[in-house]
């Protein structure tokens, strides 16, 4: 008999103890998999739309091939897959600062991870991708200044609740502009978010980027039997587009 519910890994971090769990869901008579930290969840398998649209909706926006891309947080992997399915993506990195999630994927625990583990073209990255950024030392060790055509993210709730205070800095203009150079020139940054469209935020990336827009992206919620949405911003900086 399968189980309704199981732990499949915990591990203690620096920000708390975090969890791996399989269930069965009643509603939808599927597998779901839930990752929490502490008492709060932080990301399931039930709501995957956007996160895989934070990967389309930005590459969308880049005309040319190949294209080389940060991913700002594993979780489930469902950003980092959406991204790998363009078949443009030269390389893919991806930035985790919890260790147990890169080992989780790994060891093959979670739906799909081996076709992303597998992929010649992904390298797992364990590090703080704030403090990366912040810091010039960049998503790349054998080349600090190396720059990229896509850096999409998904690790804090919204630019207004965020995981930790160090993330803060991230959405204000100095944040994002750091974050610009790291971009070629018409490369995209795609951020994923809890939240409707703020205007703040808004107002902020356009002062760091050429185009900006938000997109609500709309996704049935099982637990509530109707619909749910999260938004995606998406701005991209001047320029001729990716290198050929």
């Amino acid at each position: 008999m399968h189980p309704r519910f199981a732990e499949l890994a915990w591990a203690p971090t620096g920000i708390g103890e975090i969890s791996l769990r399989r269930r069965l869901d009643p509603t939808t008579e599927t597998e779901v998999y839930e990752v929490k930290l502490g008492d709060e969840y932080l990301m399931s398998s039930l709501f995957t739309v956007a996160e895989e649209e934070l990967a389309r909706l930005t590459l969308a926006t880049l005309p040319g091939a190949p294209l080389d891309v940060v991913v700002g947080g594993l979780g489930l992997g469902y950003t980092a897959r959406a991204a790998l399915a363009d078949d443009r993506v030269r390389s893919m990195t991806v930035v985790e600062a919890l260790g147990p999630v890169i080992d989780w994927h790994r060891q093959d625990l979670l739906p799909g991870a081996r076709s992303l583990t597998a992929d010649p073209r992904t390298t797992l990255l364990e590090g703080d991708f704030f403090a990366l950024l912040r810091d010039g030392a960049g998503f790349d060790p054998a080349d600090p200044g190396r720059r990229f055509d896509a850096i999409l993210v998904d690790i804090d709730h919204s630019p207004v609740n965020v995981l930790a205070p160090a993330h803060a800095d991230l959405y204000t203009p100095a944040g994002l502009a750091r974050l610009g150079r790291r971009l070629r020139p018409g490369g995209a940054f795609g951020l994923w978010s809890d939240d409707a469209p703020e205007d703040t935020f808004l107002a902020v990336l356009r002062q760091s980027f050429a185009t900006v827009a938000a997109h609500v992206v709309p996704f049935a919620n099982p637990l509530t039997g109707g619909t749910s949405t999260n938004t995606v911003y998406v701005a991209t900086t001047a320029g001729p587009g990716p290198r050929p």
